[in-house]
């Protein structure tokens, strides 16, 4: 079997930021602030579409690595910028890799870990020497500005990974994955309008928005995220005292806090960037590593636990060997 490395990350915010206080009221920032954790978020601006958050996070991850060019290229995510056709072929394009395969994959905030998942897969069966992952997101489309469950959680942004074979002799990155989905509870994170089974609104625009019942995802992310990191820790034949440092998607400062209380975690061993960047979805797991590396919370050799969970409703998580050597450039 061919192990795989991760050897370049890269991501990418839109420049306009958007403060608490300039979308809801004092009381509601506050609140947003405290139980959310969520201070500002990124937003695109008009000419700016998911595909070019997509591409100038994927160039930075390239150049991290060392590398101009991939052998094939996923993009996650859950906005994309047309029903038809899939935005990573454009991407490719955009970086200069016109020819190769690439696709899209929606798996919710789940979809950087789907995809690291099937960028393995390729190349253990040498489809591919490297892939291009890349998580993107332009959220502020989806949501109702004037809805309070959503509108404030929400930003956006892109995060990107170069995985490669492994070197005679070199240390695989990762370990085991663990990943499912439950389809029964899938109304509970969705937009219900403009695909097939419902193409225009019925009766109103905001069944063009996205639509959350909190309490629920709250439940069951908790409850997913804290099974899936078991699972992956105990495939890898470790301990969660083991574990060195837990990625989690920063869906919400409170789920997050949750799941450190389940697993009797240590919070302060689980970075975050939720307080500048808000829900990112697909683009959460890889900013954050993206960031944390940047910031020096990563260290090579470190047991790393990355876990996702989303619309679907689908979840995720990987062990990570820190790797020696990653380059992170500005």
């Amino acid at each position: 079997m061919t192990h795989t490395v991760l050897c370049g990350l890269g991501s990418w915010l839109p420049p306009t930021v958007v403060d608490n206080s300039q979308v809801m009221t004092p009381q509601t920032a506050a609140f947003v602030h405290r139980r959310i954790g969520i201070a500002q978020r990124r937003r695109v601006t008009p000419g700016t579409a998911t595909v070019h958050l997509a591409a100038e996070a994927g160039r930075r991850a390239l150049d991290s690595a060392g590398a101009g060019e991939a052998d094939a290229l996923i993009l996650a995510t859950t906005t994309p910028d047309r029903l038809c056709p899939a935005g990573a072929p454009e991407v490719a394009s955009l970086l200069g890799l016109t020819g190769i395969p690439a696709f899209d994959l929606n798996a919710g905030c789940s979809g950087f870990l789907y995809a690291c998942e099937l960028a393995r897969g390729l190349i253990s069966s040498a489809s591919a020497r490297s892939v291009l992952v890349i998580g993107a997101e332009s959220a502020s489309a989806m949501v109702d500005p004037d809805d309070l469950t959503t509108a404030p959680l929400f930003g956006d942004g892109a995060g990107a990974a170069v995985l490669r074979a492994a070197r005679p002799g070199e240390a695989p990155t990762f370990g085991p994955t663990v990943w499912g989905s439950d389809g029964t509870m899938a109304d509970i994170i969705a937009i219900p309008a403009g695909g097939a089974r419902q193409r225009l609104p019925v009766d109103k625009r905001g069944e063009l928005f996205l639509r959350m019942s909190g309490s629920d995802v709250l439940k069951q992310a908790v409850r997913r995220m804290s099974d899936a990191v078991r699972a992956a820790v105990a495939a890898a034949d470790w301990t969660l005292d083991e574990v060195d440092v837990l990625v989690a998607h920063q869906a919400n400062a409170t789920i997050m806090r949750a799941v450190a209380a389940d697993l009797d975690f240590p919070v302060e061993r689980m970075p975050t960037n939720i307080e500048t960047v808000g829900n990112t979805a697909a683009a959460s797991v890889p900013l954050l590593l993206a960031h944390a590396a940047a910031q020096g919370s990563l260290a090579p050799g470190q047991r790393t636990v990355l876990v996702s969970f989303g619309s679907g409703l689908s979840w995720a998580a990987t062990t990570v060997t820190w790797p020696q050597h990653l380059a992170l450039r500005p």
